[in-house]
């Protein structure tokens, strides 16, 4: 699969996010990538050309720095498997100040929805979703775009979320999962 320059990237992923998902239902599209890569950025811009769409960002959900897996899981139990069976969604956004669970969000299942995050893109997830993006970048890279965004706040916790992002790509291999690789390195052009 080719690795497509992000703003060759955009308005393919933008076109798929208008168009209606595979049950008639508004799109959704899951963009995944480890930290760093440029996952959020690429979900900004793309909803500037999509503005009706609702964001659902893993940050937001993650139970905390141990949490990739149950963030992943939450959404396909919270969110996925609801919409697709036409019931209410929502899920629970995690307090990152106080280390607990805060309010329930809830989806509207009448707008087309992008989930950002690290383990958005797992089989299961894949399964319920009209179209999903793989965002790639060296560790380096990656590394640096991180401590520069989030600083002295991630940097104790790099390696630790790196191991669980490695434990998710080993066992659902999300890169192969996607319809499009996007090359982190374009994410600024």
């Amino acid at each position: 699969m080719t690795l497509l320059p992000a703003p060759a990237a955009l308005p393919l992923v933008a076109d798929r996010l208008r168009a209606p998902g595979v049950t008639g239902r508004p799109a959704i599209v899951l963009l995944d990538g480890r930290s760093g890569s440029g996952k959020s950025t690429f979900a900004r811009r793309l909803l500037d050309r999509v503005p009706d769409a609702a964001l659902l960002r893993l940050d937001d959900v993650y139970p905390g720095w141990d949490g990739l897996e149950q963030g992943s899981a939450q959404v396909l139990r919270s969110v996925l498997e609801p919409l697709s069976a036409g019931a209410a969604a929502s899920w629970r956004r995690h307090d990152w100040v106080t280390g607990l669970p805060a309010e329930r969000v809830a989806v509207d299942p009448g707008r087309p929805l992008v989930i950002e995050g690290a383990g958005a893109l797992s089989r299961a997830n894949r399964r319920l979703a009209t179209f999903a993006a793989w965002i790639e970048l060296d560790a380096p890279a990656r590394y640096e775009r991180a401590m520069a965004r989030d600083g002295e706040t991630y940097a104790p916790h790099w390696e630790r979320w790196a191991a669980q992002e490695e434990d998710f790509a080993a066992r659902e291999h999300p890169a192969r999962l996607a319809d499009i690789r996007i090359d982190g390195r374009t994410m600024s052009e």
